[in-house]
């Protein structure tokens, strides 16, 4: 589970990003949008999201604007951030360039380190694998034994991966090697089957019969959470769609704070990578780290929408509190989710779900919990079939 701590900078949670044991602020920086704006306007933004306490920022970027923003801007306090860098995002004629070649891959990264003014990289990015089949051929590759240096010499910390697709994320969970992955996530996404096309995510219409969360999806949540591989998460906001009732796969409309809500809930969350243009964006996300629990509430938006319904599937959304016996029923429910993806239960899943104080053996079936999920999620029997399951 990743695990929280109260030890932040101003007004920021920190979580442990699975087995690196960074503690990234659960929200994050997107540097993408940077070079929009004139440099000295970015670099600042940089400063201001860390006086709020942001203290993780992706860059993927190969373009040599963005990067030096960067560099610029987390010179002065560069321990104090942790960088997510991606190895195989080049620049080339003057255009962004992804390849494993590499005649571009050193360079680039080379240049990203010069750029951005350090000498090591705490997260060193596989970047953008999409392809099963190129997963594939980058485990035989010198594009991953040259990563592989980088670890050793301790010019990159950690190795993560980027993706969109979940059988391809599963794959880099269960590898040993890969320690955390970014992949995109928000309530509209875990809808969609794996695809290796990006673009399936951004279509005008989704599939009518779509609802819930996608199996893959769900079962790469579970992967990641048992492999103690944290997750930081990009498109949290779909593109803005989830903001327009007219544009969202839902008809509803859902707020930045309810976005972020939704992919912090997910098993093996750490952060959010969110994009900014303004101070006020970024007083917009931090104001997570203060919002009520009906600020934050994206169940009953989702459970009522006109589209797409989640109905009875457990979200871990927290709406079933209080329970008169003090269960955790999110948290045990997402146990059990965990639980009955494998085979047989997990060692470790069982000693996480022995550690709760109270079990699903001690609900009395009262189902005063179940009135207040907006999902319509059979509760008690839940917490039968989980005693049974866990033997208490």
């Amino acid at each position: 589970m990743p695990e929280a701590t109260d030890d932040r900078r101003e007004y920021m949670k920190t979580i442990r990003l699975g087995k690196t044991d960074l503690q990234v602020s659960e929200i994050g920086f997107g540097g993408e949008w940077l070079e929009r704006h004139p440099e000295e306007e970015s670099i600042e933004l940089i400063h201001y999201a860390s006086s709020k306490g942001i203290n993780i920022l992706d860059c993927w970027m190969a373009d040599p604007k963005s990067r030096d923003i960067i560099g610029k801007g987390i010179k002065d306090n560069r321990s104090q951030w942790f960088i997510q860098g991606h190895i195989g995002s080049t620049w080339k004629d003057e255009q962004y360039f992804r390849t494993r070649d590499m005649k571009y891959v050193r360079p680039a990264f080379e240049d990203l380190l010069k750029r951005l003014q350090t000498d090591y990289i705490d997260l060193g990015m596989i970047h953008y694998v999409d392809s099963e089949e190129e997963w594939e051929q980058i485990q035989h590759s010198d594009y991953l034994d040259y990563i592989m240096e980088l670890k050793d010499k301790g010019v990159i910390r950690h190795i993560g991966m980027s993706s969109h697709n979940p059988k391809v994320a599963v794959k880099a969970a269960e590898s040993g090697y890969v320690e955390m992955i970014l992949f995109s996530i928000n309530p509209a996404f875990d809808m969609l089957p794996a695809s290796e096309n990006i673009d399936t995510m951004f279509a005008e219409e989704f599939d009518s019969q779509l609802k819930g969360i996608d199996p893959d999806r769900a079962h790469l949540y579970n992967v990641c959470e048992q492999n103690d591989v944290g997750i930081t998460v990009m498109k949290g906001f779909a593109g803005g769609r989830l903001f327009d009732e007219k544009r969202s796969p839902f008809g509803v409309t859902l707020t930045p704070i309810q976005c972020i809500h939704y992919a912090l809930t997910r098993p093996a969350v750490c952060s959010i990578m969110c994009g900014y243009d303004t101070k006020e964006q970024i007083d917009a996300a931090t104001a997570y780290e203060n919002a009520s629990e009906e600020e934050k509430d994206y169940a009953s938006i989702l459970a009522n929408a006109p589209l797409h319904s989640y109905r009875g599937e457990c979200t871990y959304c927290g709406h079933c509190k209080p329970c008169v016996s003090d269960l955790d029923i999110a948290m045990i429910n997402k146990f059990y989710d965990l639980a009955t993806m494998q085979p047989s239960v997990p060692a470790t899943i069982q000693s996480h779900y022995e550690l709760l104080k109270h079990k699903a053996s001690e609900c009395i079936g009262c189902q005063a919990c179940e009135s207040r999920c907006p999902f319509g999620v059979p509760i008690a029997e839940r917490m039968k079939k989980t005693a049974e399951l866990f033997g208490c």
